[in-house]
């Protein structure tokens, strides 16, 4: 028998609990993907070959199966992945859920909107699309769907927080967060115009507080029109480059920055799908379509993946993977290198565990690292100001 069997087993045995599938044949193509993927760590279709048995003589012939996978209108990537994640986070519903939107770019082609749920250091994929479109930057028309989607699903979640960048704040996104009750935090360009902190309209630009000071204001008029008001925190903290414009529907504090700061996770994300662990670039895959499903199967590797770390770190048995006293990888790092160490060494399969909720002990890679963290950012000065709306300007 196959060593990675084991393996395979567990994955279809999770996709056939949760997943609903139009034919059973997709669901063990799509297990026998992802055990490759965790074995190799590569989304290289001729690489996965060497892990998975079949009666095929020639590699081609093998290679010929994930594409037809690939190119199967019939799979549908939502209804395979969703109630797997979703299953994941149902310990969250008493608790603020935070989504990160994002986007990131494949070989100057195709780009791909994220919707993840950070969790103990790293976000989870929870929706994607691709489309083939060189710039990071999308219309609101290419993610609103998602959002929607993502809206019906959580609905049992009544405290949602969307997080994301200058390229997302625009009047259809803050329109659509304002009729879901959804919370946000969402950085703001510097040519943005804001209404209320000066007696004229003024760009963010011409607010920067100096270094070491942080400015936060309550009511602000957002563009020319001053149709939008929220509250907007300004901070330059010393050390850091660019200085952070945050809008926020909450009360203006210095919370709003550390929740915005949780955005930064996706990064963390993208590193391991695209370059770290997975490496995306090398698929060789030009499709967008075919792109979407082959995230899939990084998806629940990544899903399986930080579960098992999370289940290892429970139970006691970190340290036969993780070298550091305390530790000092990721739970996906420590869920990969466990289930591998299943496959080569005959470790026992945990069993699946709910993502936490709060992280039991937080990774650092170092004591530097550890104190670099646990160093407070220092405000020399902290203004709170109400901003009160010009004349014509809805309150």
């Amino acid at each position: 028998m196959p060593a990675t069997t084991c393996l395979y087993d567990q994955v279809l045995s999770l996709l056939r609990q949760s997943s609903n599938a139009r034919d059973l044949r997709h669901l063990k193509a799509l297990a026998w993907m992802v055990t490759a993927l965790v074995c190799s760590g590569r989304l290289s279709l001729p690489q996965w070959e060497a892990y998975v048995p079949s009666r095929a003589r020639q590699a081609q012939s093998t290679e010929r199966r994930w594409q037809r996978f690939l190119g199967n209108r019939r799979v549908r990537v939502k209804s395979l992945y969703v109630p797997l994640v979703l299953a994941a986070i149902h310990r969250w519903q008493g608790r603020r859920l935070y989504l990160a939107l994002d986007t990131t770019v494949l070989w100057n082609r195709y780009c791909r909107i994220h919707l993840t749920v950070t969790c103990c250091g790293r976000a989870v994929p929870l929706l994607w699309r691709v489309l083939e479109h060189p710039s990071a930057t999308v219309s609101t028309k290419r993610y609103l769907p998602m959002l929607r989607l993502a809206h019906r699903l959580l609905q049992s979640y009544p405290d949602v927080m969307v997080l994301a960048d200058r390229g997302f704040a625009n009047h259809d996104l803050l329109e659509w967060l304002s009729q879901s009750r959804w919370h946000y935090c969402l950085r703001l360009p510097s040519d943005v115009v804001v209404q209320g902190p000066r007696r004229h309209p003024v760009k963010v630009g011409y607010l920067w507080p100096p270094k070491g000071e942080a400015r936060l204001y309550e009511g602000v008029g957002i563009w020319s029109e001053g149709r939008w008001r929220c509250n907007l925190v300004l901070a330059h903290v010393k050390g850091v480059e660019e200085p952070w414009a945050v809008i926020t529907d909450e009360s203006p504090s210095l919370n709003t920055l550390w929740q915005y700061a949780l955005r930064f996770r996706v990064e963390e994300l993208f590193l391991d799908s695209k370059s770290g662990v997975f490496e995306l670039e090398a698929s060789g895959i030009r499709s967008a379509p075919a792109l979407e499903r082959l995230y899939l199967v990084a998806a629940i590797a990544i899903l399986d993946g930080t579960t098992q770390g999370m289940a290892v770190q429970l139970d006691g048995l970190r340290c036969q993977v993780d070298p550091h006293w305390r530790r000092g990888i990721s739970y996906l790092n420590i869920g990969l290198r466990w289930l591998k160490g299943a496959v080569n060494k005959g470790r026992t399969l945990l069993q699946l565990i709910a993502l936490f909720t709060v992280d039991p002990e937080p990774c650092f890679a170092s004591k530097k690292a550890e104190a670099h963290y646990y160093d407070r950012i220092w405000f020399s000065r902290i203004q709170s100001l109400c901003c009160q709306p010009t004349p014509g300007q809805s309150a």
